[in-house]
């Protein structure tokens, strides 16, 4: 089959994938696009869904229902064409740990009819990290390393889409900034990458986002326009009890979610209650009530929403 979709926007299309394991319903109707060269996120904890659907989309395993295209394939008819074309990089290590580094390199672009030669351009910045240690076998690299060459093998092929399930799991901080910024080069070589993360934060690198939760997608934008929907004002909330704060603040009648988020305590309040006129005297009185509690060292300010509040938020809305 040609390459019939070159000419649209949208290089992967999902409608109402569904897939069940037993009693867990691990994906319900999941329908998005990923747009040709852009950073799509799947975000969301574990046992969220997100691997089930990068096996589905890569061809591992079958829907119960609904349809997928990437590029113009389904992924049931045309699974051979999709796997000439896509990369896929999975949660945990599955190299062959006794083999080299380079000896698994050149075996991933055998399997596709290349040479490491010939789209070394493309990885030259990811694996020359590495190639020092080409002769090292890849159970004794670091976890950094391993991710480096397994997304060295994923791309060895020059893919049209590159799928990396939670690439910067367990690597750290510095691997993992390092990871972003091939993404980043990646993309500008025209290669649509899809990746999930647990972490929120993470969120922000991407164009497009969508935040899933117990198989289900609970919203699709960009990371700016998820924020910019957030339908309460938050606030952070501290005092030199938090574990007592927070059950204190969750039993406060105008408060309609707290959650901790790093030093503070994030909450909101329900917007029927809250308005311009009384938003500070609700906060006095709040403030009045966690003094009495025998709360010391208070402290309630404004702040800003993140991608980790909406995503609560959300999870409270369904």
């Amino acid at each position: 089959m040609s390459e019939k979709n070159n000419c649209q926007l949208s290089i992967i299309n999902c409608q109402l994938i569904s897939k069940r394991y037993s009693k867990v319903q691990a994906l319900q109707n999941i329908s998005f696009e990923v747009e040709k060269g852009e950073i799509f996120g799947l975000i969301g904890p574990d046992g969220a869904g997100k691997t089930t659907l990068f096996r589905i989309l890569t061809t591992l395993i079958l829907a119960d229902s609904g349809t997928a295209m990437l590029n113009g394939w389904d992924v049931v008819k045309d699974y051979r064409q999709i796997r000439n074309h896509v990369g896929y990089m999975p949660g945990r290590f599955s190299l062959y740990q006794n083999m080299t580094v380079e000896e698994n390199l050149d075996f991933f672009a055998t399997l596709f009819h290349t040479t490491i030669a010939e789209n070394y351009d493309l990885i030259k910045d990811i694996y020359s990290q590495i190639e020092p240690f080409k002769n090292r076998r890849a159970g004794k690299l670091s976890g950094g390393m391993k991710q480096k060459l397994a997304l060295s093998c994923a791309l060895i092929h020059r893919p049209l889409i590159l799928f990396l399930d939670e690439p910067t799991t367990g690597i750290d901080p510095v691997s993992r900034k390092e990871l972003w910024a091939m993404l980043r080069k990646l993309k500008s070589e025209g290669i649509t990458i899809v990746v999930s993360t647990p972490y929120m934060d993470e969120a922000m690198l991407c164009d497009r986002i969508a935040l899933i939760q117990q198989g289900s997608i609970m919203s699709i934008d960009t990371p700016q326009g998820i924020i910019d929907k957030f339908p309460q004002k938050i606030f952070a909330v501290k005092s030199d009890n938090m574990s007592r704060l927070l059950d204190d603040l969750r039993g406060y009648s105008s408060v309609k979610s707290c959650h901790t988020f790093g030093e503070y305590h994030h909450l909101t309040i329900d917007n029927e209650q809250l308005t311009i006129d009384n938003e500070q005297l609700i906060i006095n009185n709040l403030m009045e009530m966690l003094v009495k509690n025998g709360h010391n060292n208070l402290e309630i300010k404004k702040n800003v929403p993140t991608i980790e509040d909406c995503f609560m938020e959300l999870t409270i809305d369904n």
